[in-house]
């Protein structure tokens, strides 16, 4: 029984820290947020809280790493699970996996939408605010391997300026994420990254000369 006490008073105070710094993050960012504040509403000693964390660095990396990670290693495999595709298989599949891999980060977001909201608002200061960047670096990996697979197919295969790609590759992911800052219903959000797709898709082939 004092086992169990001691185990569930850890958690509760785990989980009051947590909380605190979710509301301390929320309202003044990374940069801004106070530790001593965080300590104050989670109603703990600064000498407890340094029994969780080393740090503010820490604690927030503990609220949002995993999730950071979930994001970015779904849409690796997205690509992976694409680059594996027969070459001269991958125009019909062009879409259908990557829309898979959309819709299933737009759910998991959602389903973890304090946390998103952090990374991609409040994370400045962290290595957690270059995630847009590293998911534009990844999709224009991705993107010239497939043209050299046209290439190879003997399709048409236009170069397509590096500058014009980032560009255009960096404001498809501001505009899904925009979805998730705006917390829009999910079947509006579902709809409009349907929309988003057909707009980009359409825009991406035309450029690709297909």
């Amino acid at each position: 029984m004092i086992y169990n006490s001691v185990i569930k008073t850890e958690s509760s105070t785990l989980d009051a820290i947590t909380e605190a710094a979710i509301v301390e993050f929320s309202d003044k960012g990374y940069k801004s947020a106070s530790l001593r504040n965080i300590v104050k509403k989670a109603g703990v000693t600064t000498g407890a809280f340094y029994g969780y964390y080393r740090s503010k660095e820490e604690l927030f990396s503990d609220i949002v790493g995993k999730h950071y990670d979930y994001i970015l290693d779904r849409f690796k495999a997205a690509q992976e699970e694409f680059a594996a595709i027969p070459e001269e298989r991958q125009p019909e599949n062009l879409s259908s996996v990557s829309g898979l891999c959309m819709f299933d980060m737009l759910h998991y977001a959602y389903e973890h939408l304090r946390e998103f909201k952090l990374i991609l608002l409040k994370s400045d200061g962290t290595r957690f605010s270059h995630l847009i960047d590293e998911m534009v670096e990844i999709e224009l990996d991705a993107t010239y391997a497939y043209m050299d697979v046209l290439k190879e197919l003997e399709r048409p295969a236009p170069h397509i300026d590096e500058h014009l790609a980032h560009i255009l590759v960096t404001g498809m992911f501001n505009a899904f994420f925009e979805l998730v800052i705006h917390e829009m219903p999910m079947d509006k959000a579902e709809n409009y990254l349907r929309e988003l797709r057909t707009f980009y898709t359409a825009g991406w082939m035309k450029i690709m000369g297909q």
